[in-house]
């Protein structure tokens, strides 16, 4: 639904985001904000744009490549424009926002709701103890009066890191409770942020605000427009909708109305899992492991096809499903999870033809035999198995830097036309040597040898990404 005027008075127009605001006028059921122009927003500055597509560069700091079209909105300051922050036009009071964000490498960014009150969006990917200053947080209040080392205060740290790589879309929804005021303008309530859920995990649960944040452009009222910030980094933002906030919530009312106690695995006691796991959009896994590391990357791995299906970065497993009460057997991630395929067929497949010959459905045939995993020094599993009459070992490892994994499969013999399924998705783009974007900008995969570039192919509406195993192959995956 597009926005509408709301006339009050004779002359005063204000834009309503979906929630009961003035005079007991709301705007019912979803609202989004169209990103064909600028027209709601306040006197853009020279730096905000629309942009058709949005991609990163992981090698420079607050660079965006942009294609031309809209649908996306986009801030690039520069040296010369360090840019402005974007206000609607629209006002609101409690609401419902969700909307997709990416950040340039390095880049700095933030949603202040009512224009006071700031959720931190930060290129924080990696990172292994968020700060309030971290994406996610709830930028802190600050006080110049107070001695130095203490003028900030009242900031809230994300409670685990969901973050993604730079250039990768985010998804964040925040349920927003605005303050209170009498008949006299004081203050009889103050604003919370109920929830913020950022990229599918809870980050922040019914934060009470009291006061405005630090870098707020006002003080304290019922209504207030949203207020991006653009003074900072690098940005875009596409998909930005608003919905009535469910009385329900208000001051932390039941979500979900789960009252049992969970039962968390702890990566440092229990590094590795075996449990069934189900594919997000996918069917489930039977025979699955799951590998934590300290790095807050972990894993997920189907032993029948020697697949690695998914990844996350937070927290490790909930177990919860599987050991409370009977159970059904299932673990699930606790973190920001990035699902690799949702095909349970094998990694190698012979092709003779790596353009057009079909991918095996299952092992039948291959000789394929799983023969389990050893551990290294560090605990770090090497998977192994049988195929095509050769034996496979498959070492997957987070990489140091939080950011990922590598992967090396390696052939104790040669097997002539073997190649790996790298990738079964949406989209497939090599966007710099080596280097390719899957899925609509859900993560990378980067191959540091490319002697035998990959093989990207159209199969079934999809893009496959294939690449000849001559003995070994090594790729990173960045997400």
């Amino acid at each position: 639904m597009k926005l509408n005027y709301l006339r009050f008075g004779t002359t005063a127009f204000i834009w309503l985001l979906g929630t009961a605001l003035v005079s007991g006028q709301q705007l019912a059921g979803q609202s989004e904000i169209d990103l064909k122009d600028l027209s709601l927003f306040k006197t853009p500055g020279n730096t905000w744009a629309l942009a058709g597509g949005v991609t990163a560069n992981l090698n420079e700091t607050n660079v965006l490549n942009i294609a031309k079209g809209t649908g996306i909105l986009v801030n690039v300051p520069s040296k010369k424009d360090h840019g402005s922050d974007l206000l609607t036009i629209a006002e609101h009071g409690n609401i419902i926002l969700e909307l997709d964000y990416l950040l340039a490498k390095g880049s700095n960014s933030g949603i202040y709701l009512q224009g006071i009150y700031e959720i931190q969006l930060e290129d924080s990917w990696g990172l292994l103890n968020p700060t309030s200053a971290n994406n996610g947080g709830i930028y802190q209040r600050w006080d110049d009066s107070k001695p130095e080392g203490q003028k900030g205060y009242q900031g809230y740290a994300p409670r685990q890191n969901a973050s993604k790589a730079p250039g990768l879309w985010q998804h964040i929804k925040i349920a927003f409770q605005a303050p209170s005021f009498d008949a006299s303008g004081n203050k009889i309530a103050n604003a919370r942020v109920l929830s913020v859920e950022l990229n599918g995990v809870l980050i922040q649960d019914n934060v009470e605000l009291f006061g405005a944040t630090r870098g707020a452009n006002d003080k304290e009222k019922a209504i207030g427009a949203l207020r991006l910030q653009g003074d900072h980094g690098a940005v875009a933002f596409r998909d930005i909708k608003i919905s009535k906030l469910p009385a329900e919530m208000l001051n932390g009312g039941p979500r979900n109305g789960n009252d049992t106690d969970p039962i968390y695995i702890d990566v440092a006691t229990t590094p590795n899992i075996r449990s069934f796991v189900n594919i997000q959009g996918g069917p489930k896994v039977v025979h699955a492991i799951s590998v934590g590391s300290p790095t807050q990357v972990h894993f997920s791995y189907d032993l029948d096809n020697g697949i690695l299906f998914q990844a996350w970065h937070g927290e490790f497993v909930d177990a919860t499903p599987m050991w409370h009460e009977r159970g059904d057997g299932t673990s699930k991630p606790r973190g920001s999870v990035t699902t690799f395929t949702k095909k349970l067929v094998p990694t190698l497949t012979k092709l003779t033809d790596p353009k057009g010959a079909a991918w095996l459905v299952d092992t039948t045939g291959t000789g394929f035999k799983t023969k389990g995993y050893t551990l290294d020094g560090q605990g770090h599993p090497t998977f192994n198995y049988n195929i095509y009459g050769t034996k496979v070992s498959d070492a997957i490892k987070a990489l140091e830097n939080g950011q990922g994994l590598s992967r090396e499969i390696v052939l104790e013999t040669p097997v002539d036309n073997i190649y790996a399924l790298i990738a079964d998705a949406s989209s497939v783009e090599e966007v710099s040597k080596g280097l390719y974007l899957i899925a609509g900008q859900s993560f990378y995969l980067k191959f540091d040898d490319t002697k035998d570039k990959p093989v990207i192919r159209d199969v079934d509406g999809r893009k496959q990404l294939i690449v000849p195993v001559r003995g070994k192959l090594n790729y990173s995956i960045l997400f």
